[in-house]
């Protein structure tokens, strides 16, 4: 880069999150089969209005809240892949469909091992700049002062506090101590007792501890 610019680099994401960005590319496929069946295959349920395959993530946490003490394996499987859709859809590649995620990227957790392959790092990061690209030329044509963008907006938050701290709320709350050890980097932006420093605070930590869950789970 030429001298005087920043911006998030792979390196980065790696660091702060913890996402792999080395492995197989995050490809989603179009299924051969209808959109339901599909739901019912890998979820073992469907929605009543599937309309477009596009599945709601309230629909997803409410019907999979709780995994039942005597599930199967294949259920618990079931509940996996849903709780996955809902992370994928709801941070690391959410949109701004006000709470909706594609079923197509269903298909990326229906076998557990390739998932594990996959960059997401690197496709969460290529996704946020294409969302941020969208939002500025949507400014620019509107000559708004300001647009939504999809992705991991939480990444770029951290990013920006790794890289300009006085910019942190950290440094506003008497006595927070930054962890300098932590793994991921990230997480030593969040203060030890995380709910006593409001509600900004709590709704990052648990998108973080979601995606760090998700992380370890593949």
């Amino acid at each position: 880069m030429p001298f005087g610019e920043v911006t998030i680099t792979l390196e980065d994401v790696a660091t702060l999150t913890g996402l792999a960005i080395d492995g197989d590319a995050v490809i989603v496929d179009i299924p051969d089969e209808d959109w339901s069946a599909m739901c019912l295959r890998l979820l073992g349920q469907a929605p009543t209005d599937l309309g477009g395959g596009v599945i709601r993530i309230t629909w997803l946490r409410d019907t999979f809240d709780e995994l039942p003490l005597s599930a199967s394996p294949e259920t618990t499987e079931q509940y996996a892949r849903a709780y996955a859709l809902s992370l994928i859809g709801g941070v690391l590649f959410s949109d701004r469909s006000g709470g909706s995620v594609h079923l197509q990227y269903l298909l990326l957790v229906e076998d557990w091992r390739r998932a594990g392959r996959f960059a997401w790092g690197a496709a969460v990061l290529s996704y946020l700049y294409r969302e941020m690209g969208r939002s500025a030329l949507q400014m620019t044509a509107s000559s708004s002062l300001g647009g939504d963008f999809g992705g991991w907006a939480a990444l770029l938050m951290l990013w920006t506090w790794e890289r300009f701290p006085h910019t942190s709320p950290l440094h506003a709350v008497t006595g927070a101590q930054i962890t300098q050890d932590a793994v991921p980097r990230g997480i030593r932006w969040l203060p030890a007792q995380t709910r006593q420093h409001g509600d900004q605070f709590y709704l990052y930590k648990l998108w973080f501890d979601e995606c760090t869950t998700f992380v370890v789970s593949i």
